[in-house]
């Protein structure tokens, strides 16, 4: 669609800038041949607007007109004259992409998102970087880690800053600080494994190059320093050192010292506010809603600093709410922070991430929170492709301008801002989302990840799964994905990742079962059928790790690949020992096969095996009841 932009030389010259960066996307073509887009900024509602001869939008901030030109381009699509106002809701909504859990996105691929983003109306990018981007004289921070170039950090704040967004960098300045601390060079600075030494002047030099460095490419006066899940704080070689103090005595007296720093350097802190609420708690838990924090605690909380309520886990409002009201009893207008629910196995989990989600919003509006943002966290090896959190992303626009809306006008926005269809995301659903699970897989089971990753001959999760015919359930979903039509070229390698995904758990799921159940019956003939199976298994894991290899270097930087290597490699390499020893048995009457003598148990190590939860998530739990690192 060719278009004309009409509006006085300073809004052409800004907007254009945003406009040529999204003219792929949206098959725009400025030119002075093109339909006439007269453009007014002013205080109050985004209206688009289109007749027969012109097409207004009026906006109030630069955001608020990239969405309002991907309205314009979805209706005139199918109608010729229409008018739509929209008011916003929160000053700001914003998304956090994790890059700090191996999976480093690519410049260009944080382009990508900031255009998606700019077209929902989204005006925050909050990057969370531990420890990925440069610090001058420190050459193991970030070492081996994809960390970003001062350079490239500052070409994605432009880019942003065309758009009408603002990137705001978030680092740890507290725990969470694991790999930056696990060499020698820090020792020095190291209270437990990923907790900094409090007190300790050299501590606060290097947070002080820490900020100086995450701060300096970007246009921004705002930074997120962290400072959550310090459990261990003072247990380490700060115990050895001052004896004990409680912990909160000891992040104040920190959080002090740091922001100074920020004070310094004209900086506008912010951070996660859940280790007040843990002091609050009888039982050390962050939405304790009977614990109270104690007033001489609220009156040492710096007013300068905004906490960040965080809150992934809960489908009712009411909850939200009060949490909130909380907030606002300590002296803060605090920043709402929900879930994508990208990092809880190797595939989204859409139900929770959105019946969590409209609970939380619709609550931060009741209670006239100004700021929300959505978390991409990639915990765990980073399986779960971050381009899979649009549609969350794209739900969270819609409740900045919008009351209430419905999953049919969620598909058509989606459609109109990303190129791609909801129903087409919302099949990576059912990776999760299997019988037994219950509806909107409120308990975030990941039988897809345990399944993938769990060893043929020990079968850790089989006692678990046994009676749900699973492989069943993924063959249905190999064939729904393999008849998907016309998907943009942005997802082809995301869809193909996923359908190869469904054939491998489609064999995976109950092979180990079956080959239990063969070897106590001690039924040769069947046994040998599966031998096949799992030579035709190993090819089909060799195909997934190919598509998954292509996916992520499509995405991210090389570093943190090695770690899903390993994966796959001891996947398929476990696979060639389970079909030799099968073999032996096969020729040998007087082998057996300890693994398979064994009785399976219901696995309910690490969590409860409630209803609707079929087992752990974490990698290390799932392939060994021994140790990998230790």
């Amino acid at each position: 669609m060719k278009i004309h932009l009409l509006a006085p030389d300073e809004i052409v010259e800004t907007l254009q800038k945003g406009m040529r960066l999204l003219e792929p996307d949206l098959a725009i073509e400025l030119c002075s041949e093109g339909f006439p887009l007269y453009v007014e900024q002013k205080k109050g509602p985004l209206i688009v607007k289109r007749t027969v001869e012109k097409g207004p939008i009026l906006y109030e901030e630069p955001i608020q007109f990239y969405r309002a030109l991907g309205l314009w381009i979805e209706k005139s699509k199918k109608h010729a004259e229409f008018e739509q106002a929209e008011d916003k809701h929160f000053k700001t909504t914003g998304v956090m992409p994790d890059v700090s859990r191996n999976a480093v996105l690519k410049k260009e691929q944080l382009y990508f998102f900031l255009r998606k983003m700019a077209v929902m109306g989204l005006n925050t990018l909050m990057l969370y970087i531990e420890d990925i981007y440069e610090i001058e004289d420190e050459p193991y921070f970030g070492y081996m880690r994809g960390r970003y170039t001062q350079e490239e950090l500052k070409q994605v704040d432009d880019y942003a800053h065309a758009l009408g967004i603002e990137v705001i960098p978030a680092i740890q300045t507290l725990a969470h600080l694991q790999t930056a601390l696990r060499w020698n060079d820090r020792r020095n600075i190291k209270d437990t494994e990923d907790i900094l030494l409090v007190g300790e002047k050299e501590t606060y030099r290097f947070i002080d190059k820490m900020i100086t460095a995450a701060t300096r490419p970007f246009r921004t006066k705002r930074i997120h320093i962290g400072m959550d899940e310090a459990m261990d704080l003072g247990l380490g070689r700060y115990l050895e050192l001052n004896n004990y103090h409680h912990r909160f005595s000891i992040m104040m007296k920190h959080l002090d010292e740091v922001m100074k720093i920020t004070k310094q350097k004209q900086l506008k802190p912010m951070i996660w506010s859940d280790m007040f609420f843990r002091i609050a708690s009888k039982n050390n838990e962050y939405y304790d809603e009977e614990g109270i924090i104690p007033q001489e605690v609220v009156r040492q909380i710096p007013r300068e600093v905004q906490l960040v309520y965080w809150d992934y886990y809960h489908s009712n409002q009411e909850h939200y709410q009060l949490f909130l009201k909380k907030h606002k009893e300590l002296g803060s207008h605090p920043i709402f922070a929900g879930g994508a629910w990208t990092w809880n196995g190797i595939a989204p989990n859409y139900g929770r991430a959105f019946v969590n989600s409209e609970a939380a919003l619709k609550a931060c509006e009741s209670e006239g929170i100004e700021e929300v943002f959505l978390t991409l966290w990639a915990d765990n090896g980073a399986e779960t492709p971050l381009t899979t959190a649009l549609p969350v992303m794209q739900l969270y626009a819609e409740y900045t301008y919008k009351q209430e809306i419905n999953q049919e006008e969620l598909a058509e926005r989606l459609l109109g801002c990303t190129g791609m269809k909801l129903e087409y995301f919302m099949l990576l659903n059912e990776f999760d989302e299997v019988p037994s699970v219950g509806k909107n897989n409120l308990m975030s089971s990941s039988p897809s990840k345990f399944i993938l990753w769990q060893d043929i001959l020990t079968g850790l999760f089989d006692a678990n799964i046994k009676t749900l015919e699973l492989g069943k359930h993924y063959r249905r979903l190999y064939e729904k994905l393999a008849q998907l039509q016309n998907c943009e070229s942005d997802y082809i390698s995301l869809f193909d990742f996923y359908k190869q995904l469904a054939k491998v758990l489609a064999t995976k799921a109950e092979i180990g079962i079956n080959l239990k159940r063969a070897y106590d019956q001690k039924d040769k003939q069947r046994m040998a059928i599966h031998v096949e199976q799992l030579k035709s298994l190993k090819e089909d894991m060799k195909y997934l790790h190919e598509k998954h290899n292509r996916l992520w270097f499509e995405l991210y930087k090389p570093f943190g690949w090695e770690a899903l290597d390993i994966r796959y490699g001891g996947a398929r390499a476990r696979i060639d020992t389970a079909i030799n020893r099968i073999e032996s048995w096969l020729k040998d009457e007087g082998v057996i096969i300890e693994e398979l003598e064994a009785e399976r148990l219901v696995y309910d190590a690490k969590y409860d095996i409630v209803e609707g939860f079929l087992g752990t998530e974490k990698y290390h739990h799932i392939v060994t009841t021994g140790h990998l690192s230790h």
